[in-house]
């Protein structure tokens, strides 16, 4: 029976000591006869079973997973309370007020993007009307967590199902472990919607195609469409991906060529129909304000000298790699490895179209927002959690996960695997993340010479203490008329800015006819003399950006027209109070009643 129980090597009341003999016997042969090979190997056994213990059995993806969600909830929760403010958030909202009361974007206000997103957001009027633009953060928050989870499922859909779980999760991690991208999807912005839309099309073009389910492709058509009528320039996302489905499917070298082109065929139908239903009724009602939407307002823009034209877009540029680090160098990775595998001449890996189709829509979303003319680092805000499916699918694609590892030495193959890559990704993401020089801005103010004074009261909180006040003014009651070029005060404190004004500091264009500046619903430099000498308002609040833009060029107001304009204010108003470093960039906010 002790024998029985050494060769199986089963521990009891028999063979226990057995056992323990054979082991003791085994520790003396080792301990007698050492060697250099055993010296090096020993401290990377250990490692071995300790990295086995903590990858088995899927606990990584639990424990990475759990951790990124609440990396991901704790960045969108700070930056919905403490980010700074933005003066589209007050117009993004005050036009969702306008649409929930029965107005419509283009026929009673001006607007700078396509119709969806004032739709979209007055569904959540109840909550914009009960919390003011803190309700509108929330709700744009869901919308950004809801997309890295769509990138995530994205990426999932792209590489066979035992490498699902590891890149999944490095989507995931990408694209919601990133102070930048949390901000700009937390505030009220066309990102985190347009993103939605983005990364909810690619879904559903990934579940058709070759699965024969013509149904989500038309619905992926549909999709797209809703991102270009949120923001215009998404038109790359459905136009990347209709020309790399048409062109592999023409080439006739993939097996699934003639579905391909059929899937490309049903996207275009899907997204034309919905872009039909979408533009063509303003097109029809109020063409003009419609082409200042798309075109005019953006087209307008000073752009300078060509040097001043090409260090904007330098700089669109760099702080693009300073805001998406971890992500670009990922995919500069890919790219070397993609480039050494073809020099090699090395069988390629089989290519999956949607994969193609989620770079060419990256590449042209991209190209059209650096040749705007003053492209802004944040437009591709809603193209990035794309990027990010596309770069961890890519990444299992390429030989840093062949064999696990895409290195053939055994002696690196527990250090190299996909669980540490997840790992590696994510320490990378929370380190990114907490040396994001955003982090500062949450807490301190300005910069004073040599001191960083903390900030006394963040921005939201101040905004909200502001409404207050104003509303604790006489006649100042929801429904009143206040006059601002300040949307989110008339959004705090449910007031209503006067006819033409909807656009705040970007509603005057000074030089226009007036009726150019009627059919585009804003003001010329008559009409905003007009509304300064007659408005009804029993309140008037102007910050720095009150009265000192001109449009189209988005310049500096002449300090000379600009004491004009102030002149007519004081006339009928007088100062009852000032506040410090009030909303977007800090500027001094004066406060009147007549």
């Amino acid at each position: 029976m002790r024998e029985w129980g050494e060769m199986r090597g089963e521990r009891c009341s028999f063979c226990a000591s057995g056992v323990e003999t054979r082991r003791l016997r085994s520790r003396k042969k080792t301990k007698a006869d050492p060697s250099l090979s055993d010296r090096v190997n020993k401290p990377r056994d250990r490692l071995t079973k300790h990295l086995n213990f903590i990858f088995s059995d899927g606990r990584p993806i639990r424990l990475l997973w759990s951790a990124a969600i609440a990396c991901c909830l704790a960045l969108f929760a700070a930056n919905l309370y403490l980010g700074d403010l933005n003066q589209d958030e007050g117009w993004y909202l005050y036009a969702a007020r306008l649409v929930w009361q029965g107005k419509l974007p283009y026929v009673d206000f001006a607007s700078t993007q396509g119709p969806v997103m004032p739709f979209a957001y007055a569904l959540a009027q109840p909550l914009i009307g009960g919390l003011g633009v803190a309700g509108g953060r929330l709700f744009t928050a869901v919308l950004g967590f809801s997309v890295a989870l769509c990138a995530a499922w994205l990426a999932r859909r792209m590489v066979p199902s035992a490498r699902r779980g590891v890149v999944g999760l490095m989507a995931f991690i990408l694209a919601g472990i990133n102070v930048y991208q949390c901000y700009f999807c937390a505030i009220v912005k066309t990102y985190a919607l347009a993103g939605f839309f983005i990364t909810g099309g690619f879904l559903l073009l990934s579940c058709g195609g070759a699965r024969g389910r013509p149904w989500a492709d038309l619905f992926a058509g549909v999709f797209l469409a809703l991102a270009v009528g949120t923001r215009m320039s998404a038109i790359g996302a459905p136009a990347g991906a209709f020309a790399v489905l048409l062109l592999i499917g023409l080439c006739g070298r993939h097996p699934d060529s003639r579905l391909l082109v059929r899937q490309a065929l049903v996207l275009a139908l899907g997204a034309t129909l919905t872009g039909a239903i979408i533009y063509l009724p303003f097109a029809i009602r109020a063409p003009a304000a419609l082409w200042f939407a798309l075109v005019e307002y953006h087209a307008g823009r000073e752009m300078g000298s060509g040097l001043a034209a090409l260090a904007y877009k330098a700089g669109f540029a760099s702080r693009l790699g300073q805001a998406y680090f971890v992500a670009v160098a990922m995919a500069l990775v890919a790219g070397v490895l993609f480039l050494a595998r073809r020099s090699r001449r090395s069988a390629p890996a089989a290519r999956s179209p949607i994969l193609s189709c989620l770079w060419a829509a990256v590449g042209l979303v991209t190209a059209i927002h650096f040749l705007a003319p003053f492209p802004y680092d944040d437009y591709q805000v809603m193209i990035y959690p794309l990027f990010c499916a596309a770069v961890a699918a890519t990444i299992a694609k390429s030989e840093l996960w062949r064999d696990g590892t895409g290195v053939n030495t055994p002696e690196v193959a527990p250090l190299m695997g996909p669980h540490t890559l997840a790992m590696t990704v994510f320490l990378l993401c929370v380190a990114a993340a907490a040396a994001s020089p955003m982090n500062l801005d949450w807490f301190v103010s300005r910069r004073d010479r040599i001191w960083w004074p903390l900030k006394k009261e963040f921005p939201l909180a101040r905004l909200q203490r502001v409404g207050k006040r104003i509303r604790a003014l006489p006649g100042a009651k929801p429904g009143a008329v206040l006059l601002t070029q300040d949307p989110y005060l008339a959004v705090e404190t449910g007031m209503v800015l006067p006819r033409g004004l909807e656009l705040g500091p970007f509603s005057y264009f000074p030089a226009w006819p007036e009726e150019k500046a009627r059919a585009r619903r804003v003001v010329n430099r008559a009409m905003m003399r007009e509304i300064l000498r007659t408005c009804e308002a029993p309140v008037a609040a102007f910050s720095g950006y009150g009265l000192a833009i001109r449009l189209p060029e988005v310049i500096r107001l002449p300090e000379e027209e600009r004491r004009e304009l102030w002149g007519l204010v004081t006339e009928r108003y007088r100062p009852v109070g000032e506040v410090a470093d009030f909303g977007q960039a800090a500027t001094r906010l004066v406060i009147l009643t007549r």
